[in-house]
């Protein structure tokens, strides 16, 4: 029996195979490019920057709860320019309104987020106005990713605060309700005390008065000699008689 001739290369159905996975391959890049080692630096320098443009530059200098409401206030004019990106209306803030002011204008570092999501100062109407321009909406979409990070990390600890803070009104409410409670059973259990000794001596009084009188103590008379039947006056006058006989 002749040995088998090694085989010199693939089968025709192998090479059809083989060119098919290269071709679904060459297609998946085209659809899927990997992004550009360039370009993934460049987000990431501006996503550090947004970090760091909230922590420490808002979060720490401001009150936490104003902190936090600038913070939801950036986040809700990013989302209405991406949620609308062609109304006019969401892409200006007015810096003299009182909201804006006390939310994006007194508090440290905010206004400066504004200006980083693509919000800059126009006169429109010979208003102020901080206006938005498309040109950066890529910058407003990582700065409002970044926003969002900061909240769902800050705002669990708010809430894990509060609860502490409620759980502890609590404890001191119950601890000063126990003291109320248990003085007003002290005054209760006197009260009692003190309505028992008055029944005590009430009854003792209505029993000493209900109680007959003593006998009185014999009172001693002069009587008749036993067997005379005369009384001593009888005889002192039966002397007089005699001497005047």
């Amino acid at each position: 029996m002749d040995a088998e001739e090694p085989i010199s290369g693939p089968s025709p159905d192998h090479s059809a195979v083989a060119a098919a996975v290269e071709r679904r391959i060459r297609q998946e890049q085209l659809e899927s490019p990997v992004p550009h080692h360039a370009d993934f630096d460049a987000n990431h320098e501006k996503r550090q920057e947004f970090r760091r443009m909230i922590d420490p530059g808002i979060l720490r200098p401001n009150p936490r709860n104003v902190a936090l409401e600038s913070l939801q206030t950036l986040l809700k004019l990013a989302d209405n320019i991406l949620e609308h990106p062609d109304d006019t209306k969401y892409q200006k803030f007015k810096p003299t309104n009182a909201n804006i002011k006390r939310r994006l204008v007194d508090p440290r570092g905010t206004l400066e987020y504004a200006v980083a999501l693509g919000f800059h100062p126009e006169v429109v109407d010979f208003q102020p106005f901080y206006v938005f321009h498309k040109r950066h909406m890529s910058d407003l979409r990582i700065g409002a990713a970044i926003i969002k990070e900061a909240l769902e990390r800050e705002l669990p600890k708010d809430e894990q605060q509060l609860q502490a803070k409620l759980a502890e009104k609590a404890a001191h409410a119950a601890a000063v309700a126990k003291v109320k409670q248990a003085f007003y059973d002290d005054r209760k259990s006197r009260a009692m005390i003190d309505q028992r000794e008055r029944q005590v001596r009430a009854a003792a009084a209505a029993r000493t008065s209900a109680s007959p009188p003593a006998p009185a103590s014999p009172r001693y008379t002069v009587s008749p000699m036993p067997g005379s039947g005369h009384t001593l006056r009888d005889d002192a006058e039966a002397a007089e008689d005699f001497q005047d006989e």
